[in-house]
């Protein structure tokens, strides 16, 4: 039975540090995942995640919401999308992504971005 409940991103559950460009935090609300996710300038996931996920691509299916800055997103089948404040997205598994310009990029992700362990 689901209950109130109040997490706050300052005391995370898990707190990940993506290779100096970038600090990912998750909180668990009702056995469900909730991450923040800020990337500094330079970042992109096949060169600060791919290390630690041990895949060619990231295969993580992305629920979630961008608070702040400008994220392009390159899926396997050659697609790129780009994310930008204000914008709501699903990205499946099977894509890579990198900040554009020089602003961070502050991410929500909802549910479904923990990696199966």
């Amino acid at each position: 039975m689901s209950q109130l409940a109040i997490k706050n991103f300052n005391q995370p559950d898990e707190s990940v540090n993506l290779s100096g460009h970038g600090q990912k935090d998750t909180v668990m609300i009702d056995g469900m995942p909730v991450e923040r996710a800020e990337f500094t300038k330079g970042w992109r996931w096949s060169n600060d995640v791919k290390p630690m996920a041990g895949t060619d691509t990231c295969e993580v299916h992305h629920l979630g919401y961008c608070l702040e800055g400008h994220l392009m997103v390159h899926m396997n089948d050659g697609t790129d999308k780009d994310i930008r404040a204000g914008d709501a997205f699903e990205i499946p598994p099977g894509h890579d992504a990198e900040v554009m310009g020089d602003d961070k990029v502050v991410l929500i992700d909802f549910g479904k971005a923990h990696y199966s362990k």
